[in-house]
């Protein structure tokens, strides 16, 4: 399959969509390389950034880099490649977790991907209270379409399979505040106002917590004082969807990393606000519990999405491709 030829812009632009990528506490898990001679970019797990409590067996992590990968597609096809992704390529490599190959578009219509490119910038986690105004059913339908595209499944369940989900989502983040390790390694993921660190999250990111204690949003700070940030009353109705796939070995995790970008992006697209409730994921029995009755539901996360301001941004690290 031919390639054109790869020049330092293009590297660039696609470097810089790909750190865009939403990742479990911002810690931006990845590693870019490049091999100008096939047009491969390949994307690696780092392994100093993970979260040995939180996501033991490195699903999160995963998830992250699919994310990442999805936003690699998205600029190759905007710039005009068609390319061609491999997952777990080669097994000796075990944290060479895609390659991307930027390969010469066939003839016909452009990839649907490249009308995300300009969502790519604008998405970002909102912590903030939501209007409550319903986000329309064909915005959630096509939000749904991009998870199943990418193989995973986007569930948005009625009114009281949310306030179950949110209920095992509450548990999860009672659990991580009372276990002062858990508690310890979240914290260390919260950087200062001004420290000009590109990993963690900026306390003015972080988000309030609550006041009627129906959302459960993730308390980064814990019994620091100074850090709390007043409560704000959040969204009486909540709309979460749950991601989730058939399957739970690293390529599932892969692909529903890219199934949650493309979902996000859609969203963004379309005005709505998402963040991630993944508290419950963090421990075997709630995240059983999510998948309620269904056989083979192996879930992965919740995106909660409505309408309402922005969250503050997160910021990323400049990368190199190696």
């Amino acid at each position: 399959m031919r390639t054109r030829p790869v020049d330092a812009t293009a590297v660039e632009a696609l470097l810089t969509a790909a750190v865009a990528a939403p990742s479990i506490h911002n810690t931006q898990p990845w590693r870019f390389g490049m091999d100008a001679a096939t047009g491969t970019v390949e994307v690696r797990a780092d392994r100093r950034r993970i979260l040995p409590l939180a996501d033991p067996q490195a699903r999160a992590q995963h998830l992250s880099v699919g994310a990442a990968v999805l936003n690699l597609r998205v600029a190759a096809a905007h710039c005009g490649w068609d390319p061609v992704v491999r997952l777990l390529p080669d097994p000796y490599q075990p944290d060479l977790l895609a390659t991307v190959l930027l390969a010469a578009p066939a003839a016909g219509d452009p990839s649907p991907l490249a009308g995300l490119h300009e969502a790519v910038g604008r998405r970002h986690t909102s912590r903030m209270p939501f209007t409550g105004r319903p986000v329309p059913d064909s915005v959630v339908a096509e939000m749904a379409a991009a998870a199943r595209a990418e193989g995973a499944h986007l569930d948005v369940p009625d009114i009281p399979g949310t306030r179950r989900l949110l209920r095992l989502t509450a548990a999860g983040e009672a659990r991580n505040r009372v276990h002062p390790a858990r508690a310890a390694e979240s914290r260390a993921w919260v950087t200062a106002p001004g420290a000009g660190l590109p990993y963690g999250i900026p306390l003015p990111a972080l988000g309030p917590r609550d006041v009627g204690g129906r959302m459960p949003m993730r308390d980064f700070t814990g019994p620091v004082s100074g850090l709390t940030l007043p409560a704000l009353r959040f969204e009486r109705h909540a709309q979460v969807g749950m991601l989730w796939t058939p399957g739970d070995r690293r390529e599932d995790w892969l692909r529903a990393g890219q199934a949650l970008e493309r979902a996000l992006l859609v969203a963004t697209a379309h005005g709505v606000r998402t963040s991630i409730l993944h508290q419950a994921m963090e421990w075997p029995d709630l995240r059983a519990a999510t998948a309620g009755t269904r056989r083979r539901c192996c879930p992965h996360l919740l995106i909660r999405f409505g309408y309402g301001p922005d969250g503050g941004r997160t910021p990323r690290a400049r990368q190199a491709a190696r």
